[in-house]
């Protein structure tokens, strides 16, 4: 049986390798198994990291092929084709399909039992792609959703009122791209209703600030790529948190990805949305409160997501 003392990660660029860094240092693996088409990137980065563990907790990080994978009770799938130039996003949805089929097909050969981490773009799409070819149980098929734009959110409103972003409690829910939204409506800084806080630091109209930082959080990884090519850190920073929650048996809440069976009016599509999040991956999708608007944006997000997998059928 797998042991969710050890993981795979399937793909290796520089999200993957990030990833596989920010777990191989969390503490939660006595193992990481990298896999990826270029098996000498692969034993690159895995040597790269073992030479820092000593800095850390015992964890030994080796690249191997889908047969290692048959021990890791998570595995995370990275993998992907980056888009050409003047290719659409639906023919580059149809290649990244081609890869993950491929990917499934190896990995659930000798591995049916493990919790399934989608963080490859777009992720509710593969997400959906994933818990169709894998034969998963739902809920063990799961994507980074939201989470990273949640951080993003926190830090933002954090910087702004000049409060400590682990004490803002707010959520970017729906795609994981750009018809997500921000559910201001019960936003709070730990407990204290988040316009009555702005109330209280001076800001008696914060209705342009919010808009504002969801637009931030909306382009931030446009903006990062602008600068430096390429998003990585945030996310392996959150592959990370969500790790944490399915290893420890948390019961957390994260805005991940998941099968959506009926929640705000959405059934059989993947989008983000607050989850407990525990050892068998997605345990519950929450209803959190709703304004009118934000069920409507949601609804819209959800359609979108639909329209792009009938188009790409």
């Amino acid at each position: 049986m797998p042991s969710m003392q050890k993981c795979g990660v399937i793909g290796v660029g520089f999200v993957g390798a990030t990833c596989a860094y920010t777990l191989a240092v969390s503490g939660l693996f006595s193992e990481v198994v990298l896999v990826d088409m270029n098996r000498k990137k692969a034993e690159g980065e895995a040597a790269d990291i073992n030479h820092g563990v000593s800095f850390a907790k015992p964890c030994f990080v080796r690249a191997g092929d889908y047969a290692d994978l048959a021990c890791c009770g998570l595995i995370i799938i990275a993998a992907g084709a980056n888009q050409k130039p003047g290719e659409t996003r639906i023919e580059l949805l149809s290649r990244n399909r081609v890869i993950l089929s491929s990917i499934l097909t190896q990995l659930t050969a000798v591995n049916q039992d493990a919790v399934l981490l989608i963080v490859s773009n777009p992720v509710d799409v593969l997400t959906c792609m994933a818990q169709q070819l894998s034969g998963f149980p739902v809920g063990h098929v799961i994507g980074s959703g939201t989470v990273l734009d949640t951080a993003r959110l926190k830090y933002l409103v954090g910087q702004k009122l000049g409060v400590d972003s682990r004490n803002v409690h707010a959520f970017i829910i729906g795609e994981h791209g750009d018809s997500e939204l921000a559910v201001w409506s019960s936003a709070n800084i730990s407990g204290v209703d988040l316009d009555d806080y702005c109330r209280i630091t001076g800001i008696a109209d914060p209705a342009d600030m919010l808009q504002h930082i969801y637009e931030n959080v909306r382009d931030a990884a446009y903006s990062i790529i602008e600068s430096k090519g390429a998003t990585y850190y945030g996310i392996g920073m959150a592959v990370r948190r969500i790790a944490e929650a399915i290893v420890r048996d948390e019961h957390s809440v994260l805005p991940v990805t998941s099968l959506i069976q009926g929640h705000y009016g959405v059934d059989g599509i993947c989008l983000g949305l607050p989850s407990i999040v525990g050892r068998n991956g997605v345990e519950a999708v929450l209803d959190i409160p709703l304004s009118a608007d934000e069920l409507a944006r949601l609804q819209g997000s959800a359609q979108k997501m639909k329209a792009l997998i009938a188009e790409l059928h």
